[in-house]
């Protein structure tokens, strides 16, 4: 691979691990409920799941598609009916932790962070996820020979943590504006619709 690919192949999985997307708006949402640490398995399980789709897209896993179209319009289904189940589950998050009644007894929060194995899997339901991996193997290993693609995964591993961790540490700065529960379960609604709306491209195909 020359320079001029390798920067152009850095330029994309930049653009598109920085844009806003599900695993973004997620991470986001994780940060300002949970905080940095607490979103940690959430955010490796982004980054290494991805790179494992990846590379088994590079692979000829699409060929599965072409062999069997009707697992694509299976996928893509599994996908927005997970998407919607994620956003209601984000709408419907509680605080993290609440502070003690002062009877005895303590509120406990009704939302959990997702799980490093948790968001691992979701890479594989993520629409935005799949195009990105599609686009980069068909524009930086066409050929897909194992060297090539281990490159490609390797740069997408490289520059999505850092993308990522800035989205979760975005979400723990706003979390200092969500000092209510009523301005929490607001933000968690909007970014409830904002992943909704991450489904129109796949609507208006």
């Amino acid at each position: 691979m020359t320079l001029a690919t390798l920067t152009a192949l850095a330029a994309y999985a930049f653009i598109t691990s920085a844009t806003p997307g599900p695993n973004n708006l997620m991470l986001m949402a994780a940060g300002a409920n949970f905080g940095f640490r607490r979103s940690l398995p959430h955010m490796l399980g982004v980054g290494i799941g991805f790179m494992v789709l990846l590379f088994c897209v590079g692979l000829g896993i699409i060929q599965l598609f072409d062999a069997f179209p009707m697992s694509h319009r299976i996928l893509q289904v599994f996908s927005v009916v997970y998407l919607l189940y994620l956003a209601l589950k984000i709408a419907r998050s509680a605080p993290p932790a609440a502070p003690d009644t002062g009877d005895g007894s303590k509120q406990t929060a009704t939302a959990e962070p997702m799980s490093f194995l948790q968001a691992a899997a979701f890479q594989w339901v993520n629409p935005k996820g799949w195009v990105m991996a599609l686009t980069a193997i068909s524009l930086y290993a066409p050929e897909r020979d194992v060297q090539t693609l281990l490159i490609v995964t390797f740069v997408f591993g490289l520059i999505n943590f850092p993308t990522v961790s800035a989205w979760t540490i975005l979400g723990t700065q706003i979390r200092r504006l969500l000092t209510s529960p009523r301005r929490l379960a607001v933000f968690n609604t909007v970014m409830a619709l904002a992943l909704v709306a991450t489904l129109y491209p796949m609507f208006m195909r």
